[in-house]
């Protein structure tokens, strides 16, 4: 089988800064990470091929920088690598980047499971995954925690109000990967990265992989962000001592003032 991992690069939540102009982020010269639920869907994908010696290929949109999510890919087991870096799918939205990611896909032929993050930590809309999946007409099962495969047969495990439910299909299809509350990051070692450095893979412009311009960037995207910024600070936490009784009527008067309580 043949796996392809949707992968992105996103700021530093800490570091994230936005133009006000076009309400979309500005990410020269800003530190960025792989997507922690693209990681998951990473590492997914890399025990799926030691387990049964499938093919991996890692797909990321985004600027020249993002070759870096790429390569990481390449250092952690995948076998191949593609960068779609285009001044084309700047200010892509999720349903532009969608129809992006599934020409790629199919410029790659033949693929059985695409792996993608539940959701990107800059945007958080969950959308790009299911997108994606539209767009190649296949089956997806979202919120998956784990993901099997016997045959043909695929089983997720996926995340569900008050439990997990078990999930059977057919390849091909598309499943988004939520980390489980055990999972701990897996990292590279340093020979592997350095190994990776040398590992050729692909960047494909949108006339590569044959994907038609007024359906890119913001002009092609249906949905435009009408207001972006980072969420106000919030104030320190105030301490108190004393007594308990002192404790009580302080946040009693605190209460008061904010008008939580007359």
């Amino acid at each position: 089988m043949h796996i392809a991992v949707c992968v992105k690069q996103v700021p530093d939540t800490t570091e994230v800064k936005i133009n006000p102009e076009t309400g979309t982020l500005i990410r020269a010269g800003v530190p960025s990470i792989i997507n922690p639920y693209d990681h998951f869907a990473l590492q997914t994908a890399i025990e799926l091929k030691k387990a049964h010696g499938f093919r991996v290929t890692v797909i990321s949109m985004g600027p020249p920088q993002a070759k870096s999510v790429v390569q990481m890919g390449l250092a952690l087991g995948a076998d191949d690598g593609v960068l779609l870096s285009d001044m084309a799918f700047a200010g892509s939205d999720t349903w532009a980047t969608s129809y992006a990611i599934a020409k790629a896909v199919k410029k790659l032929g033949k693929v059985d499971i695409i792996l993608a993050g539940m959701q990107a930590i800059d945007g958080d809309t969950a959308q790009t995954g299911p997108g994606v999946a539209q767009q190649l007409g296949i089956p997806q099962v979202t919120f998956c925690v784990k993901i099997d495969v016997d045959g043909r047969k695929i089983i997720a495990r996926k995340l569900i109000d008050g439990g997990y439910e078990v999930v059977e299909t057919r390849a091909p299809a598309l499943f988004t990967m939520i980390m489980p509350p055990d999972y701990t990051s897996k990292y590279p070692a340093f020979l592997d990265v350095h190994a990776s450095l040398r590992k050729p893979y692909h960047v494909w412009s949108a006339s590569d992989i044959g994907a038609e311009n007024h359906y890119l960037g913001l002009k092609g995207s249906p949905t435009q962000v009408a207001r972006i910024y980072p969420p106000p600070q919030r104030e320190k936490a105030a301490m108190t001592n004393g007594s308990s009784q002192e404790a009580v009527e302080k946040i009693l008067d605190i209460m008061r003032k904010e008008h939580f309580i007359e």
